[in-house]
């Protein structure tokens, strides 16, 4: 039986109008779904949070066994939500695999969080048991972009929830059904008590609505720097806390012993991956100078070999950009990059939704596609001299997220790591990585830390109560 039912998939009604959910390989609507306006949030946040009163209540193992559950809804439903994410998002069938699987993990690893130790007895000064203890923040809102839909959801769903909250969930109305409706639906199945997940698909004005709410005080959003400027600076002013991922810029440093031969299958990787929309993604490749002109050369044929089509019905290396306005952005990016002096290299051309993968070389601090963040298959290439060059490129620029060095000597490379600030790095790997145990997050224009995976999760989603017993009651000079 089918997990996601169009006649039942939206239980609210909602105020925003009606929005046609397309296929970006085809331009065919997959479905028609109601976007929520600035009222519906309100409903929604008040209804969570009368929900969520008798859910922190539950026992550690009521909770856990709900995710538990959920988990295992992804791999039971794996056949229909992967068309849904490789149609609805434009990927290839092993991303929406991957997807899935840290979808399921997700919620694996939020269950065991439901008993974790949640405080710890501290010595007083006073003849008094004194302890703290963790105690959910209510309602946690979730806005979550289009590109990984079901992850960027569930890393905070799953731990929200699993922690005694409620969540209001505002998914990217371009992927409104795996990245919303299709949580929904898994943890109704699962017997997450109703009202606990509202899911709301909406643009922006949602978006703002949701921030602003009284009944929301915490924030989980993932998107672009520019809109998370925008809800950090809304939320300062509301006294709400606000776990910010943003955009990036990632370096692979590609050092002068790397193994050419196996380094490029891993910098196209880092590149090409889902088209490059990634916010972990590689887009700075810095190569040692005495690599640099075989290193450009291979991975253009690499990007050349690539195949590029819809993926629900050709089996393809890449699929297609989201939708037009972000194909754009990616073609004058290019398109500047030349005029200032790139040289192309490979690429460079679409059709349709379709970019091929593209390669830049001669780039400098002045070429757009190397200087901002592109979003899209572009991989550009640049020379350096030594270590120290290579440190300072890497570190230049306003983002922190992730970042890769390929080398023989890899305590050479953990040194070469610590003296460039991210939130993220990998030795003798590429940019794009993630899993479910692990902590993800960056600093500076990439957001305010991690804030997702392991520990983090309970300092996101909790508030620390101090609590003192005392037998009698405390006796004072007046």
């Amino acid at each position: 039986m089918p997990l996601l039912d169009p006649k039942t998939w939206q239980s609210r009604t909602l105020a925003g109008g009606e929005y046609a959910v397309t296929e970006p390989a085809t331009g065919e609507t997959l479905a028609t779904v109601t976007l929520a306006a600035a009222e519906d949030v309100a409903t929604a946040a008040r209804d969570a949070r009368a929900a969520q009163a008798e859910w922190a209540k539950a026992p550690h193992f009521v909770r856990a066994a709900v995710l538990r559950r959920a988990g295992d809804l992804f791999a039971a439903h794996a056949d229909e939500l992967r068309e849904w994410i490789v149609r609805e998002s434009g990927s290839i069938p092993g991303k929406a695999d991957f997807e899935l699987h840290v979808a399921a993990q997700e919620c694996y690893e939020a269950a065991a969080l439901a008993s974790r130790p949640s405080g710890q007895v501290l010595p007083s000064e006073a003849p008094r048991l004194s302890y703290t203890r963790r105690v959910p923040v209510g309602v946690v809102g979730v806005i979550s972009p289009f590109n990984a839909p079901l992850i960027l959801s569930i890393r905070s769903v799953a731990p929200a929830l699993a922690l005694g909250n409620a969540v209001v969930l505002k998914p990217d109305p371009r992927t409104a059904v795996c990245g919303g409706l299709a949580l929904a639906a898994v943890f109704a199945e699962a017997g997450l008590p109703e009202g606990l997940l509202q899911v709301l698909p909406g643009g922006p004005e949602a978006g703002q609505a949701l921030v602003a709410d009284p009944n929301v005080p915490v924030i989980s959003f993932t998107g672009s720097t520019a809109a998370g400027r925008a809800v950090g600076e809304a939320a300062g002013r509301l006294l709400k806390r606000a776990h910010l991922e943003l955009g990036g810029n990632s370096a692979l440093i590609v050092l002068e012993d790397a193994d050419i031969d196996a380094v490029i299958s891993t910098a196209a990787w880092g590149s090409f991956f889902h088209q490059g929309q990634i916010c972990m993604t590689t887009g700075r490749h810095l190569v040692h100078a005495s690599l640099y002109e075989e290193y450009v050369e291979r991975l253009a044929a690499k990007a050349d070999s690539l195949a590029v089509g819809d993926p629900h019905r050709e089996q393809v290396h890449l699929g297609p950009i989201i939708d037009s306005a972000q194909l754009a952005k990616i073609q004058g990016l290019v398109e500047s990059s030349t005029a200032r002096g790139a040289k192309l290299a490979a690429g460079g051309t679409h059709e349709r939704l379709f970019y091929r993968p593209t390669v830049l070389a001669g780039v400098d601090d002045a070429t757009p596609a190397y200087a901002e963040e592109v979003f899209g298959p572009v991989a550009p290439v640049r020379s350096f001299a030594d270590a120290d060059e290579a440190a300072a490129l890497a570190a230049a620029g306003p983002y922190g997220l992730a970042l890769g060095i390929v080398t023989r000597d890899t305590a050479r490379g953990l040194d070469l790591a610590e003296r460039i600030p991210t939130g993220i790095a990998h030795i003798n790997d590429q940019t794009v990585n993630d899993e479910a145990v692990a902590p993800f997050g960056g600093i500076a224009a990439s957001g305010t830390g991690a804030r997702f995976g392991g520990e983090a999760n309970l300092e996101a989603f909790t508030d620390v109560r101090w609590t003192t017993v005392r037998g009698d009651v405390a006796p004072y000079p007046f």
